[in-house]
């Protein structure tokens, strides 16, 4: 089947290589297009804690592992992407690492376990799980009033009528704002909607992540100036409420947000290489973006290097990472809470943030049906509806430059897929992360 997919990709891409050319191509795809690398397996989980690393190490099966170096490889090799590192990851058991293509294609430099990427939105459900080592704390209530921890939001007001014209009346809002509505993204709040609709562009101006609008709180105070889309509570709605709920855990904590995460989160967890961009060194840069042009060819896309997560510290996005520690963090929670011996959160909490508190409605906008949310992530709620190859209680999320992770409780199993492309109107769609998956979960 992957031979066929690969042939009909090399067939439509190359129309005048005829049909025994197009046979060979593929052929010297399978065999000789394995410019990737095995990298050893992380010692991470069970194998962290074994004496003999051999003896503890455990593998993908060859089928499937042999057939996403070659997806990898290929998605390289054909100009698509320039690089990818992946992992999975199975009970608690490092059982897939894989590094393929380069970091920056000027240079050469390849791809390697520790190289660094932009998370986008997979900073989200970080934030939550910093929310929910406060709530465990008790120093913050889930059904709290947001204004409680930050008065601005006090007296918010919401959109009650559309005009034809695209204009609105808002008025004071009824509801309240809660935390909770924060990390189930049903507070109202807008931000990332790009469209030509008034109320979208109200929300983008100022677009609260570009660079000189100040700190974190600067900035979530300028939120609060706009009008709700809706009443808290209603709909599912992408947008800053990660970047509220930061400013939040700041306030709760009585602690900035990057250092409270740095010593609740990553130092117990080892992860030493996420941070805010302005804390990487500057010999250790961030893979290179790259976006395609109109013929589909990779460019540089340089227009996120000097502002993107710098200055300041966003829940929604900024941070930076590796696929080795965004691997620990995904399977703190596939551990229910712990790693290596580390409880970061509870299993209560890690259980209370993969249920299902929006049913319905999550990405409906793509035309995707079947997810809901929980606090921070996305729930599968009906397999039968969704597209995506999944079970009913996987969760999962993205970020904007194609980093993906993806957790199935029934298996205690993880995949970790990072890249760093910015799409545009030429781009082919994200596929790798979700063959991966499919390929590699049990």
């Amino acid at each position: 089947m992957i031979v066929y997919e690969l042939n009909r990709e090399v067939m439509a891409t190359r129309p005048r290589a005829g049909r025994t050319g197009c046979v060979l191509i593929a052929i010297t795809l399978l065999i000789a297009a394995c410019g990737g690398s095995e990298p050893p397996l992380p010692r991470i989980g069970i194998s962290a804690q074994a004496k003999d690393p051999a003896s503890s190490e455990a593998r993908l099966s060859w089928l499937p592992r042999k057939a996403i170096d070659r997806i990898l490889d290929y998605r390289v090799w054909s100009g698509a992407r320039s690089g990818f590192v992946a992992f999975i990851a199975t009970q608690g058991r490092v059982v897939y690492a894989r590094t393929s293509g380069n970091a920056d294609l000027e240079t050469g430099t390849p791809m390697e376990v520790d190289t660094r990427f932009h998370l986008a939105s997979m900073t989200k459900p970080i934030v939550a799980v910093a929310a929910m080592i406060l709530v465990e704390e008790g120093r913050l209530d889930l059904d709290a009033k947001l204004s409680d921890y930050l008065p601005a939001f006090s007296r918010m007001r919401v959109v009650r009528s559309r005009a034809e014209d695209g204009g609105w009346v808002d008025e004071p809002a009824t509801n309240s704002i809660r935390i909770r509505h924060l990390l189930t993204f049903t507070s109202g709040i807008g931000g990332y909607a790009e469209t030509n609709d008034p109320l979208d562009q109200a929300w983008r101006s100022p677009d609260i992540e570009l660079k000189g609008l100040g700190s974190l709180a600067d900035r979530v105070n300028l939120v609060a100036r706009l009008p709700l889309y809706e009443e808290p509570g209603m709909t599912w709605r992408y947008g800053w409420s990660a970047d509220v709920l930061a400013r939040v855990v700041e306030v709760a904590a009585q602690q900035p947000f990057d250092s409270f995460l740095k010593t609740r989160i990553f130092t117990p967890l080892g992860m030493t290489r996420t941070s805010y961009p302005d804390a990487v060194p500057a010999d250790e840069p961030v893979a290179r973006m790259y976006t395609h042009d109109k013929n589909g060819d990779l460019v540089r896309d340089p227009q996120f290097d000097d502002y993107y997560g710098r200055g300041w510290t966003p829940g929604g996005g900024g941070l930076v990472s590796t696929g080795v520690d965004f691997l620990r963090f995904a399977m703190m929670l596939a551990g229910r809470g712990e790693l290596e011996g580390t409880r970061i959160i509870s299993a209560r909490s890690v259980e209370e943030m993969t249920r299902l508190h929006v049913a319905d409605g999550v990405l409906a906008d793509m035309d995707i049906e079947g997810l809901g949310w929980g606090l921070g992530v996305c729930v599968v709620a009906d397999d039968t509806k969704t597209l995506m190859p999944s079970q009913n209680g996987d969760y999962w999320w993205s970020g904007r430059f194609g980093t993906q992770f993806w957790i199935r409780p029934e298996s205690q199993s993880v995949v970790v897929v990072m890249q760093q492309t910015e799409r545009s109107p030429y781009s082919d769609l994200p596929i790798t992360p979700t063959l991966v998956q499919v390929l590699g979960l049990p």
